[in-house]
């Protein structure tokens, strides 16, 4: 497969010895999670880091946060065991649509069982607990990867001493919940969908890419496109036609194509049909008593929220409204034209925040 590819040599794989048990009440079984160390962990067990993965992320943390991670940086080997693990219903080696069902011998693929950002966070913590780490001095992600933050800091509370959620909500608007139904229609209605049985030579790739493409444009900002794009057009090699006004190739259409195949080359379809539902399960009030309020208000650990003047996909009100909850958040903001996605460009600003949080609390 395409995606496999995209597995650092250096990831290492933990098989889980006992069934999985999900929050839809089924199991998995032979699980096992992928993930990527830095650093070496002290003697008293308390010095870990982890880094929660965003929707098409993975492990490679020091690839796509290059920036906060790194000697005298907000992630520093140095002084941190940084961990970061593919989620659960990654393509990238924790299992997922692409794995083998133990109990068929074929892969998942449309049957995954569903999962949530809880059973996501369930299996980092058995992960943690095979690696020996006492309790994390810091857990950070952005998007879903925030999500996940938010999650570690009300399940498990005792094993959490701060936190930093980024460009995210507490539970998954109306908003998003659209949006994401409408990009998994888009995978459904290719025709080599075939109700997720298609060929392993053939995937739905027209679909997910424009999924992929439906998406980017909800990952930046409309000045983001029209500083960048405008009206732009490239040209197509053709000087014959009569009416360019009809044929204008434009730079903006180029440009979310390409993104779709990017994705299409590294990602698998059912994996993002089950990781975009689990975002829409995503409400760290659910089944707890006092919904969504008081969860959030049990959060008791210095948290840093940072939230994007210009994002589309998860408003400032809603990093506005988490933070307003929490005890001890402190909110920051990262000003910036890109939108949803300022938080893997704008690094250098947001490696500042963090660093200055750590300082400050002595993480």
């Amino acid at each position: 497969m395409q995606w496999q590819q995209f597995v650092s040599p250096a990831t290492q794989v933990y098989e889980l010895p006992a069934p999985l048990k999900l929050e839809s009440g089924e199991a998995l079984v032979g699980a096992q999670v992928a993930y990527r160390t830095w650093g070496q962990l002290n003697d008293q067990r308390n010095n870990a880091v982890l880094v929660c993965h965003a929707l098409t992320g993975w492990a490679d943390a020091d690839l796509w946060w290059e920036p906060l991670l790194g000697s005298g940086r907000a992630l520093d080997p140095d002084r941190d065991f940084i961990i970061c693990s593919n989620i659960l219903g990654s393509c990238y080696g924790t299992t997922g649509p692409t794995s083998t069902n133990p109990v068929t011998g074929v892969p998942y693929g449309p049957n995954f069982p569903a999962i949530s950002v809880r059973d996501m966070v369930k299996l980092q913590a058995i992960l943690l607990d095979a690696l020996g780490v006492g309790t994390l001095a810091l857990v950070i992600g952005g998007s879903l990867g925030g999500m996940q933050v938010l999650e570690w800091a009300v399940t498990y509370p005792e094993r959490v001493r701060a936190i930093a959620p980024m460009a995210c909500s507490g539970r998954h608007s109306a908003w998003c919940i659209g949006l994401g139904e409408a990009q998994r229609q888009a995978i459904y209605a290719d025709p080599d969908w075939c109700e997720g049985f298609y060929p392993p030579d053939r995937p739905p790739a027209r679909g997910l890419a424009v999924a992929r493409m439906m998406a980017m444009s909800t990952y930046r900002s409309w000045t983001s496109f029209e500083t960048r794009f405008g009206r732009q057009v490239q040209p197509d090699g053709d000087q014959n036609h009569s009416d360019a006004a009809v044929d204008a190739n434009f730079a903006i259409v180029n440009y979310l194509r390409h993104h779709g195949q990017k994705l299409v080359e590294r990602f698998d379809a059912n994996t993002y049909v089950a990781l975009t539902q689990a975002m829409d399960r995503h409400d760290v009030g659910r089944g707890r008593s006092g919904g969504y309020p008081e969860a959030l208000r049990s959060i008791q650990q210095p948290a840093l929220v940072v939230g994007i003047d210009s994002d589309i996909l998860y408003p400032p009100h809603e990093q506005q409204e988490i933070a307003a909850l929490m005890s001890h958040a402190h909110l920051e903001w990262l000003s910036s034209n890109h939108g949803h996605d300022a938080f893997l460009i704008n690094t250098q600003r947001l490696n500042r925040l963090v660093l200055e949080f750590r300082d400050r609390f002595g993480i």
